[in-house]
């Protein structure tokens, strides 16, 4: 009864009419500025452009028996699924990639889109986020925060050969460069092994035999940098260097919002974060019978909502994606310079070397397994043997 009420609550996207400040301070989107008074319409498309991922009701039920709309408990998921794709858009299209309404895209959005659908084949459904969920303590339906998020995007890429995405996720507020490289340039698997086993996932991950997963050289990193940023409420000394995050070019946000109630922050004006709302509830989509998908309702075409910095609950997680090393060495830099240097309580740590009093660093790779993570995910047993096999890789 709680969630059919929840189905029924539906925000009109009308609440999204929220106008900008008439100001001459600059908005920073995801390492782009923009001034209100010259190019506010650029503003806008850029914001337009981000796949916005919302509450969606008349899914197939999770798991056969479970919940068909994740209306409630989902938003953090989508807040995950949203950080992920704005890295895929990079990833495949570019930062400066933009989405209007009606225009012919090209087949790698529709390809990024199909992996987010609702359904349990598709790589980065709420299917699978809320089933790896599990493995991570979560029942299904249950709230998740930002770290957690984290870790099942980490496991779900291990699945995913077309993206073929390093995904590292921090420890102990610690990001370590020695592992970061040591992750993204691994060896690809043997062409043998990868070729057997690719063909057992393409029908969930939507790839090719051309994966850019058998290619050597640099993988894609997703870094994604669980934070608490006070006890209670976000500490003020954390806020400079939280908005110099979104300045820098590799920026993919944050995950956060308040005590059970999930935003993806994109930017900032000012002392006002700005997010993405994914409160709002919408019919299930699939794909169409060439490939494409109807997409004018994943992309929010009104003015973002806005909140106070000093609202935000104190635990995120900031993402960032670098496509190649220089991108990597080029945050380094900016973290050293722009945060580390100015900082006297850090908000986070980078490394040089894999701190000794840690366990070894091992690059998690795919489990050797005959079937797609969905088919995986079909019992609370498996789960956790699934949990334990990645726990074994990863430590």
């Amino acid at each position: 009864s709680v969630l059919s009420r929840y189905e029924n609550q539906i925000t009109i996207l009308s609440d999204y009419l929220e106008e900008f400040p008439e100001t001459d301070e600059p908005v920073w989107i995801l390492g782009r500025q923009h001034h209100l008074n010259t190019d506010k319409s650029k503003l806008l498309l850029d914001i337009s452009a981000r796949l916005w991922f919302t509450y969606r009701r008349k899914f197939s039920p999770i798991g056969g028996t479970g919940p068909s709309s994740d209306a409630g408990w989902g938003c953090m998921l989508r807040c995950g699924q949203m950080m992920l794709a704005q890295a895929l858009i990079c990833r495949h299209l570019g930062r400066d990639w933009q989405w209007e309404k009606h225009k012919k895209q090209p087949e790698e959005y529709h390809r990024i889109l199909r992996c987010f659908l609702d359904r349990k084949d598709c790589c980065y459904s709420i299917h699978q986020m809320a089933q790896m969920g599990v493995g991570e303590g979560k029942s299904i339906g249950e709230w998740f925060g930002p770290n957690t998020v984290a870790q099942v995007l980490k496991k779900l890429a291990l699945f995913d050969e077309w993206n073929s995405l390093a995904v590292y996720v921090s420890m102990d507020n610690t990001v370590v460069i020695e592992d970061i490289k040591k992750m993204c340039w691994s060896p690809a698997q043997s062409s043998s092994i990868a070729h057997s086993s690719a063909h057992l996932h393409r029908s969930a991950l939507g790839q090719n035999k051309n994966t850019a997963g058998l290619c050597p050289g640099w993988k894609p990193l997703l870094l994604i940098i669980p934070l608490r940023l006070g006890i209670n409420h976000i500490n003020p000394v954390y806020i400079d260097a939280f908005k110099e995050c979104f300045k820098m070019p590799q920026s993919l946000g944050a995950l956060g919002g308040k005590p059970n109630n999930a935003y993806y922050f994109i930017g900032f004006l000012g002392n006002e974060l700005i997010y993405l709302d994914p409160h709002t509830t919408q019919s299930f989509v699939d794909s169409e019978e060439n490939g494409t998908v109807d997409d004018e309702s994943f992309h929010c075409q009104q003015a973002p909502h806005r909140m106070k910095i000093m609202n935000l609950d104190p635990s995120v997680a900031l993402g960032f994606f670098c496509k190649e090393e220089c991108d990597f060495d080029n945050w380094c830099s900016l973290v050293q310079k722009e945060i580390l240097k100015q900082q006297s309580l850090r908000m986070f740590e980078l490394v040089q070397k894999h701190p000794p009093h840690w366990p070894p660093f091992i690059p998690p790779t795919k489990p050797e397994v005959t079937t797609t993570g969905a088919e995986l995910i079909e019992s609370t047993d498996k789960l956790f043997e699934l949990e334990e096999e990645f726990e074994i890789l990863s430590v």
